[in-house]
């Protein structure tokens, strides 16, 4: 088979071409060509990212909506751009119910503490699933405690799957909230998200999104999904750390009081009483990351450019490929075998500790996350510490899986 056959996939994505946009996966690491696994945690960035963010602080540097010369009128202009490229991307209904956010992170705590502290009371409830993040369950945890609410985890199967009869009955009138990830950071699995919030709905319970991995790999349309809130993060989906987006419905955040207090997100301030901007301005208080923003607008254009479609089904045929053939290898188990799974492959090996196994990879090229993903207790589900975990990208290839393969065999014979 030719190169130029190979570069492009079954699913008709030329991996070579968008390889090339990357410059750091031209490096070596430790004298081997660099496999870069660990999207899941953060993906790199394409040219067309670097040099977005190059171009505003060369040219147009400035602080956004307070200045009247050219370089803020020009700044704003570009920031508030990429919302509407933000709300297009999630297809919002409006631009206004697009927040500017450090990341999914931020976005779950500012629901957190400004919806959760104005409806939650003691007696109440929040719920989860038993595959979250620690991301989306601390801020619930620090709520509960505060109001004394309950936080209730809707469980998991054996194979990483959510229970939806036992969801479905958890939710009553003491429910204030469900907070569910759309795709598990620790196991892939791809949760039914859309019929998660119609169960919700029909007890008038409002749903919360981590749709952290789920941004980066699948088309995501929030009208469609009907979810209230639903959350990401720039650096995964190829744009800059520090930046991320919240979606919220119009009309639940004009109840919500704001989440902090500063410039920009105010009307008029007095001693004695401040009147709080329109949206989205009420929830993004001082001088926001304008470089980060400028980014991510860059990177969403890149992903769309590509389309989301055919770097989907790229990535589930490299997920599909390195199943099988890391199935094979005597000793390795994978944790997380749903049916309906994103490009995340978990795994351990037999009499060797996950910190080993990324180690001895390591040396090999490949980059690889190992721990328990501020996930423990998906860890404590299946009975592990750790696992390690490969996670593929739009830029990742089957030859690429092959060298992940060879790496684990490495490994095995050194711990042999």
């Amino acid at each position: 088979m030719s190169v130029a056959a190979k570069s492009v996939s079954g699913a008709g994505f030329d991996v070579e071409r968008a390889r090339a946009d990357f410059p750091i996966l031209q490096q070596k690491v430790h004298g081997k060509p660099l496999v870069y696994l660990d999207n899941a945690a953060t993906a790199q960035k394409p040219r067309a990212v670097i040099e977005a963010i190059s171009r505003y602080y060369e040219g147009t540097n400035s602080n956004v909506h307070r200045g009247v010369h050219y370089l803020s009128e020009q700044a704003t202009n570009e920031y508030e751009e990429v919302r509407r490229t933000a709300q297009k991307f999630l297809n919002a209904a409006d631009p206004r119910e697009i927040i500017f956010v450090r990341g999914t992170t931020e976005g779950i705590n500012l629901v957190a503490q400004s919806f959760g502290r104005s409806n939650v009371q003691a007696g109440d409830e929040i719920l989860i699933t038993g595959m979250e993040h620690h991301s989306n369950i601390v801020p619930w945890q620090i709520v509960s405690d505060e109001r004394a609410a309950t936080l209730r985890a809707a469980p998991i199967n054996d194979a990483g799957e959510l229970d939806l009869e036992a969801f479905s009955k958890m939710i009553g009138p003491k429910t204030k909230l469900v907070a569910v990830t759309h795709v598990s950071n620790a196991l892939g699995t791809v949760n039914p998200v859309r019929r998660m919030v119609e169960i919700a709905h029909s007890f008038q319970v409002p749903v919360l999104v981590d749709g952290a991995q789920a941004a980066p790999h699948m088309k995501v349309d929030v009208q469609a999904l009907g979810c209230d809130f639903y959350t990401f993060s720039g650096h995964k989906v190829y744009g800059p750390t520090g930046i991320g987006v919240l979606y919220g419905r119009a009309a639940l955040l004009e109840k919500m009081p704001p989440y902090q207090g500063g410039g920009d997100m105010i009307l008029s301030v007095t001693f004695e009483k401040t009147v709080y901007n329109r949206l989205p301005y009420k929830f993004e208080a001082g001088t926001p990351h304008i470089a980060g923003v400028i980014g991510l607008g860059a990177a969403l254009d890149y992903v769309n450019r590509l389309g989301l479609e055919q770097i989907g089904a790229h990535e589930s045929e490299l997920l599909r490929y390195a199943t099988d053939t890391l199935s094979a290898i005597p000793g390795l188990r994978i944790i997380g075998t749903a049916r309906d799974k994103a490009s995340v492959l978990s795994f351990t090996i037999e009499d060797i500790h996950p910190h080993d196994i990324g180690t001895i990879l390591d040396q090999q090229g490949v980059a690889i996350r190992t721990g328990h993903h501020c996930s423990q207790p998906v860890m404590q589900h299946f009975g592990v510490e750790a696992t390690a975990r490969a996670s593929f990208g739009l830029y990742n290839t089957k030859e690429e899986v092959d060298t992940l393969v060879r790496a684990i065999e490495r490994a095995r014979e050194v711990f042999e």
